[in-house]
């Protein structure tokens, strides 16, 4: 496996992203296959990337940390689930339509709204006027 940074020509987003190889990475490349998670766009490249060295005493501690960090956002995330889902009408598949229904026909409502959209949905949504956000979304045994 291999982590490149990834720049978008279009968006100016950075970000990281896996690939099984860096024959993998210009294969979806070639194919067009790579792509701006936030605005869509093809022209993504590699960015600047430092190499990472790790000694094998130090990797141990920070496999550790990793660990902590990814259970501190995880919790966090289930946080947000849980505050939305207690103050936002969920909508499902129905969200673009009831968001435009909300700011075309200026509807009063109580309470925001959170469904499921595509990245195209929420691309037309943004070029209308109408903000919307992609939110990560976790499972949570325990819900």
């Amino acid at each position: 496996m291999i982590k490149y940074n990834l720049l978008c020509n279009k968006c100016d987003l950075i970000f990281d992203s896996w690939f099984a190889s860096s024959k993998e990475y210009d294969k979806l490349k070639k194919k067009k296959l790579i792509n701006c998670h936030s605005c869509g766009s093809l022209k993504v490249e590699k960015n600047l990337m430092a190499p990472k060295f790790v000694n094998k005493i130090s990797s141990k501690k920070n496999e550790k940390m990793s660990l902590q960090k990814y259970q501190k956002i995880k919790e966090t995330i289930y946080e947000y689930q849980k505050f939305i889902k207690s103050n936002f009408n969920y909508v499902g598949e129905n969200f673009a339509y009831e968001a435009r229904s909300i700011h075309y026909d200026n509807k009063k409502i109580d309470k925001g709204i959170y469904g499921t959209a595509s990245k195209k949905d929420l691309k037309e949504l943004k070029e209308e006027g109408i903000d919307a956000r992609m939110i990560p979304w976790v499972k949570n045994e325990n819900n």
